[in-house]
């Protein structure tokens, strides 16, 4: 089992600090690829800092993870020697329950193995991220990437991009349909993006001014300032699908106003206090709430060819692994557009 260098966090409370960890040689259904770029995504933090608890340390960060293969296992049929290939936010499910039959890994009911924090599928192996030189996964959780894009730029679709990408997908966007998007981080500006090219009409909801430029330069058509109640008003019963990307609390019942009906909500954010909804809400325009994580590796896939036919890619700011706690300090402060990307050929 080679030795991997890698950036660790070694309790919640410490900075992280380089490290090496193992990686499994690979077996006959495996690749190894050499990591070039890995995305800094929020979730990072949490986990880090044991915020949604199960925490385990040393703990290498990082699901955004994009590079070139090195070696192919003896029974790998898709992936050569060369080939640039990403790793999103699992490495593995039982690949047998309903779910995963359905391409639905993410919801594998016993469990997915996700690809740092977590175990492999065997319930003992630790997982380690991207933050690392190297990583061996299973030819069936690993993804093409295409040549035509900035592969440092292309790090951040393997979670912001999927995570808005499907409830887009599955609420079957289209052109002309009204969408709307709450917050202008990682994941809103993606969502922003994919739902322009989709061809829908799409309004940036944010409490910040200051955000209306950007988000009619990454494609937005309409913007509504939510530090306003005139804008709830003015803008009640418009959307076909509304994506609310905010961690932070805020007031579902008011933006649900702003559904159409028969139109839905999607949360991608997750608020650290449970929040309260009117029945009154959805009942008033048989308005659908609901929530969705990442997506399958079919449809992580299908993103990806999507972003390459469309020459989409996450707006990133490329830093030296050696910069992760500022950048962490930054993201705390949205100082950010939108993705920092760790450069980890400065590993």
């Amino acid at each position: 089992m080679p030795n991997v260098k890698a950036f660790a966090a070694f309790s919640p409370t410490t900075p992280l600090a380089p490290h090496e960890i193992q990686r499994r040689e690979p077996g006959d259904h495996d690749v190894v690829i050499d990591i070039a770029y890995c995305g800094v995504c929020h979730s990072d933090i949490h986990q880090v800092r044991d915020e949604w608890g199960g925490s385990k340390f040393p703990m290498v960060p990082g699901h955004e993870i994009v590079g070139r293969i090195t070696k192919v296992g003896a029974h790998v049929k898709n992936f050569k020697v060369g080939d640039l290939a990403g790793v999103g936010c699992m490495v593995d499910s039982c690949r047998v329950c309903p779910s995963c039959q359905r391409d639905l890994e993410q919801f594998c009911q016993a469990g997915a193995a996700f690809t740092y924090n977590g175990t492999e599928m065997d319930r003992k192996t630790p997982t380690y991220g991207g933050y690392s030189a190297a990583i061996t996964v299973a030819e069936a959780f690993a993804l093409k990437i295409s040549p035509k894009l900035d592969l440092a730029a292309v790090a951040p679709l393997l979670c912001a991009g999927i995570t808005t990408y499907s409830p887009l997908r599955h609420w079957n966007t289209k052109k002309g349909d009204k969408v709307g998007v709450v917050g202008l981080g990682g994941l809103g500006h993606m969502a922003v993006k994919l739902a322009a090219a989709m061809g829908a009409e799409v309004t940036m909801l944010s409490t910040s001014a200051s955000k209306e430029a950007d988000a009619r330069r990454l494609g937005a058509t309409g913007f509504g300032l939510t530090s306003s109640p005139d804008t709830f008003k003015r803008l009640a019963g418009t959307f076909d699908l509304i994506i609310d990307t905010i961690s932070a609390p805020h007031d579902y019942n008011q933006y649900l106003g702003m559904v159409r009906v028969d139109g839905a909500m999607v949360l991608l954010g997750v608020p650290p206090e449970p929040t309260p909804v009117s029945a009154f809400s959805l009942i008033g325009g048989r308005r659908s709430l609901s929530g969705s994580l990442i997506g399958g590796i079919k449809e992580t896939q299908e993103m990806l060819d999507f972003c390459a036919e469309h020459n989409l890619t996450a707006d990133i700011e490329l830093i030296p692994v050696q910069q992760v706690n500022e950048a962490y300090t930054r993201m705390l402060k949205a100082d950010v557009r939108y993705r920092f990307v760790l450069d980890m050929k400065t590993l």
